[in-house]
């Protein structure tokens, strides 16, 4: 019998996992602090990273131990380094093979952090798991479904990043910072019991590559061998060589390994004739998309052309568009053309403040 006052936090060191579990403890739960230790890059295993603050270092499970010992709740460290190579590391690499740009976040949050650790927390007898997302989680009484709203603090929203929960994940998940409105509220918490804590910066890079160099991961970790190939333009002309093809992503402009006398940008990725096309910043845009793997939450389906906003990155804003639901693929048309859209990312569906779902972008 699951116990629906038990929540298990994933306790990653730093501030808005630590309030999570402080605001939770306050509404009277039962709160276990749980560090999911995820990856370990023994070519990295040196003191700058092993202690870099980082959610896979030393440093932040020590931190995560040390609040939790203030809150006053238990804490443990466990192993998912698993299912975390094989659900996010393995999908990393392969996209790139594919010549998709990953998105790991979305894969850890769907795979790991609220499959794997529900999972644990089931047998642990806990009904919930918590996180430091901003994001709001709640039943709607007249549908019966659970929803996604964007958090208060709207800079800070990832609603984003959990387009792929299912209704029973949503069902078990508890995100207690959702209504703060700023992330200084939240450090002004955390500095009540942690001044050190409070501090903390935000981590910004891809956890499991703390030095950002994702090429020389891949070459380590997925057998990548740095295959010169051809830069074309839009008309197949050859403009140069490049030096492999996991070196760039749709959109980019610095670092292509040479000059054309004029600004260009990474079109389209070709992994199997190994080629980069590059055309003037207009050809990066486009008015429509295709996307897989797709999953709703506001509602299990459409069945006609939907009217909404969608968003195809993290950090950008929503722009309106016309989806269809086709042979199990989503068909996005907006209304104004869109800036790098990229195979392998997500985009992602919003009606006013709520989440509708998303799927994966594909090239066709």
């Amino acid at each position: 019998m699951l116990n629906k006052n038990k929540v298990i936090v994933g306790m990653s060191g730093g501030v808005d996992s630590t309030v999570a579990a402080y605001q939770l403890k306050q509404m009277g739960y039962d709160v276990i602090g749980v560090n999911m230790r995820l990856w370990q890059d023994e070519f990295l295993e040196d003191e700058h990273f092993m202690n870099d603050g980082g959610c896979c270092s030393l440093s932040s499970v020590e931190d995560a131990r040390r609040v939790c010992e203030q809150i006053g709740i238990p804490f443990y460290a466990l192993d998912f380094k698993s299912v975390f190579k094989e659900t996010v590391v393995d999908y990393f690499i392969e996209a790139y093979k594919n010549g998709e740009t990953p998105n790991p976040c979305i894969a850890c949050n769907k795979h790991v952090k609220f499959e794997a650790l529900l999972e644990k927390a089931h047998q642990l007898g806990a009904y919930y798991v918590a996180t430091g997302h901003y994001a709001k989680i709640y039943r709607d009484d007249l549908t019966g479904r659970y929803l996604v709203e964007k958090a208060d603090a709207i800079e800070k929203d990832q609603t984003y990043a959990l387009y792929n929960l299912t209704q029973e994940q949503l069902k078990h998940i508890l995100m207690p910072l959702s209504a703060f409105k700023t992330k200084e509220e939240v450090r002004s918490i955390a500095a009540q019991f942690d001044v050190q804590m409070s501090q903390k910066s935000d981590s910004q890079e891809i956890c499991f590559v703390p030095d950002q160099d994702y090429v020389g991961f891949l070459k380590r970790n997925g057998g990548f061998d740095t295959i010169e190939g051809d830069f074309l333009d839009t008309d197949g002309n050859k403009l140069g060589r490049h030096q492999g093809v996991i070196n760039f992503t749709i959109g980019q402009r610095k670092g292509l390994g040479k000059t054309f006398g004029k600004p260009m940008y990474v079109v389209d990725i070709d992994p199997d004739l190994n080629r980069v096309i590059l055309g003037p910043n207009e050809s990066v845009f486009k008015k429509e998309l295709w996307a897989k793997d797709i999953n709703f939450i506001l509602m299990a389906g459409i069945d006609a052309p939907y009217r909404c906003e969608a968003k195809i990155r993290y950090g950008t804003k929503t722009a309106p568009c016309i989806i269809n639901y086709e042979d199990g693929l989503i068909h996005v048309v907006f209304d104004e053309p869109q800036r790098a859209v990229t195979p392998g990312q997500a985009v992602v569906f919003y009606k006013n403040q709520f989440l509708v779902g998303g799927g994966t972008i594909m090239r066709k």
